[in-house]
């Protein structure tokens, strides 16, 4: 399965980025073959509008079926659900811990938005 991580940085030891739209990046790990790559998020950093659906759109380009993050706004969330995509909160650590925390069935998964929009 793909994981769309949110994430401050470029690897697994990134610390994760509690802002789903605004993420620096995403870390997408196949929990099956164990490798990853990371997506560049950049252009949503400092969008005025959009960047929730814009970064659902990113994680939907990746494959990811799953989504691991702080926060997620009803857009974002919207778009995601729609794709069949699951969300899950965690409230810290680093990319690799949160990812651990999936594979062990830590996290719960979100069933809405747990943000109004426009959350910074």
């Amino acid at each position: 399965m793909k994981v769309a991580i949110t994430s401050q940085g470029e690897s697994l030891e990134s610390m994760l980025d509690q802002r789903f739209g605004r993420c620096g990046w995403f870390v997408v790990a196949d929990t099956e073959e164990g490798n990853w790559e990371a997506v560049s998020n950049e252009q949503n950093l400092s969008s005025a509008q959009g960047a929730g659906i814009q970064s659902a759109e990113t994680v939907c380009r990746c494959g990811a079926e799953a989504v691991i993050t702080g926060h997620v706004g009803p857009k974002a969330f919207k778009v995601l659900n729609a794709a069949g995509i699951k969300v899950y909160c965690c409230t810290g650590g680093t990319v690799a811990e949160a990812l651990e925390k999936f594979k062990k069935g830590e996290l719960k998964e979100t069933l809405e938005a747990n943000v109004e929009g426009h959350w910074i």
